[in-house]
C-alpha cells in the first residue's frame, strides 16, 4: 500500500514548530492528512478531528509528514521508533508483506538489529521502489532516498525535506541534494545502494530485445498495482507510446497531450490515441496559458533554469488537468532516452567510443537534471508521478545492451534503436515507433513562445528571493 506526500524534519530547538513550518510549506504534496512526531507523542490532524498515540521520547527532534491518499494510511508511523516515508515498494509480495509500505521498511530496519547505518543497509537492500523516508528511534535521525533519486529529498545539515522552499521558509540557506543511494545518519553523508553494475552482453539480439520486453512488462505490472486507473502525459512518441499500450493492458489510462495549435505532439498523438482506441484529452495551450502557468512553474522547479522550464511545463499544465479530473497517478517515459541513447549527442559519444561511460553518468545524474523537475511540478498539482523505464530491474537489463544496438552509428538520425524495435513487437504503430524524437518543450511548441514572448521581461530574480525569503 502505497501513500505519497511531503515528509520533513529537523533537530534542534524548536524543531516541532519549525517541521510545522515546512509541512505547511508542502501541503501541495499532501492534502489530505498531516502528522508531527515530537517528544513522545504522534498527532495526526485529518479533516475528521486528530489522533494522538505515544511515541519514543525525545526533546530535539521532529519528524512530519503530509498524506496525498493513494492507497495508505497517516504517518508517522512508530514502533521502537518512528518512521515518515514517501513513496512506494514495489516487491511487497516477494518480501511476504501484506501491510503498508512505511510499516515496512520501520519493520525491516528495527527487525535487523545492530547500528542504524547496518540497519539501513540491509532494509534498502531488501526492498525495490522509488522512495525517501527518515527514521528516528528519538536519539539517532538518519534520512535516505532511492538509489535512482525519483523521489527527491534536501537537506541543510540534520533538517530535510521534499523540497527545498521548505528549508527557505525556516531560515536554511545552505540546502543540497540528498545524492541518489545515500543516507543522512546524524549529519553524515553515507552511501548505501548505487544503480546496478552490468557490462554488455555478448548474446544474440533477439535474446537482448526478449529480455528487454520482459523487464518493460515486469516494470509496469509493478507499478499498476493496486490501482485501477491512471493518467499518462502523451507525446505521440515512442517512450510514451510504448507505455500506453503496456498501462492499457491492466487498467484504465487516460491520455494528457499538450501542445500549442499546429504543434506536432497533438497531431502525432492524436493519431495514435485513435490508432490504439484510447481516450486522449488534447491540451490547446496559448501564450497566455504559458504565461499564467510561469510563475507556478518556477515555484515548483525553484531555480531560473531555461531548459527545466521549457520541459516542465508540459508536464505541469498535463497534471494539472489530470488532478482536476481526479487522477492522483501519472506515468511518464521519463529515463528512456538515458537508458537506450535517445539524446542527439549520443552520436558523436559512440563515434568517440565514449557512449557507455556517458550513459552511465546520465543516469547517475538524472536525479538533478531531470528527476526533481519532474517531481516538483507534478506534486504542485497533488499528482504523483511514476516512471517504469527507471525501475532498477529494467536499468540492469539496458546496462547489459551493447551500444551498437540502441544507436547503429554516427549517423543514426532515430538512435533508440532496439527499444523501437521491440515497441514495434509489442504493438506501437510504426510511424510512432520509428518517429524521430522531438523533445516536450519543441514538440508542443512551448519553447518558442517562452523563449520569445514570455520569459523576457519576466524579474525572475525578484520572484526567486520571495520565494526564498
Amino acid at each position: 500500500m502505497t501513500a505519497m506526500c511531503a515528509i520533513a524534519g529537523f533537530r534542534g530547538d524548536d524543531a516541532p514548530v519549525k517541521v510545522q513550518e515546512m509541512l505547511d510549506v508542502l501541503r501541495h504534496r499532501g492534502p489530505d492528512a498531516t502528522g508531527i512526531y515530537h517528544d513522545s507523542r504522534i498527532v495526526i490532524r485529518t479533516a475528521t478531528g486528530e489522533d494522538v498515540k505515544e511515541a519514543p521520547q525525545s526533546a530535539e527532534i521532529a519528524v512530519g509528514h503530509n498524506l496525498l491518499s493513494i492507497v495508505g494510511g497517516p504517518q508517522p508511523v512508530s514502533g521502537d521508533g518512528v518512521l515518515v516515508f514517501n513513496g512506494e515498494i514495489y516487491n511487497q509480495e516477494e518480501l511476504n508483506w501484506t501491510g503498508s509500505d512505511s510499516e515496512l521498511i520501520l519493520d525491516l530496519i528495527e527487525g535487523h538489529g545492530g547500528d542504524l547505518e547496518d540497519a539501513l543497509r540491509f532494509t534498502v537492500n531488501k526492498i525495490d521502489g522509488d522512495y525517501a523516508f527518515a527514521y528516528t528511534d528519538g536519539e539517532n535521525l538518519a534520512s535516505r532516498q532511492d538509489p535512482v533519486g525519483v523521489k527527491p529529498l534536501y537537506h541543510s545539515g540534520e533538517a530535510f525535506a521534499s523540497e527545498k522552499k521548505a528549508l527557505w521558509r525556516i531560515g536554511l540557506r545552505n540546502v543540497e541534494t540528498l545524492p541518489p543511494g545515500h543516507a543522512m545518519i546524524n549529519g553524515v553523508k553515507v552511501k548505501l545502494r548505487g544503480l546496478p553494475r552490468a557490462e554488455p552482453s555478448d548474446a544474440e539480439p533477439e535474446e537482448l530485445r526478449e529480455n528487454l520486453k520482459s523487464a518493460l512488462r515486469e516494470s509496469v505490472e509493478r507499478r499498476v498495482r493496486g490501482l485501477d486507473e491512471a493518467a499518462l502525459v502523451f507525446s505521440g512518441g515512442v517512450d510514451s507510446t510504448l507505455l500506453a499500450v503496456l498501462l492499457d493492458e491492466h487498467i484504465d489510462v487516460r491520455l494528457y497531450t499538450v501542445g500549442l495549435p499546429g504543434s506536432s505532439d497533438p497531431q502525432f498523438a492524436s493519431r495514435a490515441a485513435a490508432d490504439l482506441g484510447m481516450e486522449l484529452e488534447v491540451l490547446e495551450v496559448t501564450e497566455d496559458t504559458i504565461r499564467e502557468a510561469l510563475p507556478h512553474v518556477l515555484g515548483a522547479i525553484e531555480e531560473y533554469n531555461l531548459m527545466k522550464i521549457g520541459v516542465a511545463m508540459p508536464l505541469y499544465l498535463a497534471s494539472e488537468a489530470a488532478s482536476a479530473d481526479g487522477y492522483r497517478v501519472m506515468f511518464s517515459g521519463q529515463g528512456a532516452d538515458e537508458l537506450f541513447a535517445g539524446y542527439h549527442r549520443y552520436r558523436r559519444l559512440l563515434a568517440e567510443g565514449r557512449l557507455e561511460d556517458a550513459l552511465r553518468h546520465d543516469l547517475e545524474n538524472i536525479h538533478h537534471v531531470n528527476l526533481e523537475r519532474d517531481d516538483a511540478v507534478t506534486m504542485a498539482n497533488s499528482v504523483e508521478l511514476r516512471v517504469p523505464f527507471l525501475d532498477l530491474q529494467l536499468i540492469g537489463v539496458a546496462l547489459t545492451i551493447p551500444a551498437d544496438l540502441k544507436i547503429r552509428g554516427p549517423e543514426d538520425e532515430l538512435r533508440k534503436r532496439i527499444l523501437r524495435e521491440a515497441a514495434l513487437e509489442m504493438g506501437v504503430p510504426e510511424y510512432i515507433a520509428m518517429r524521430p524524437k522531438k523533445a516536450a518543450q519543441y514538440g508542443s511548441g512551448i519553447d518558442k513562445v517562452l523563449r520569445r514572448k514570455v520569459l523576457p521581461g519576466f524579474d525572475h530574480e525578484t520572484f526567486l528571493r520571495r520565494l526564498m525569503f
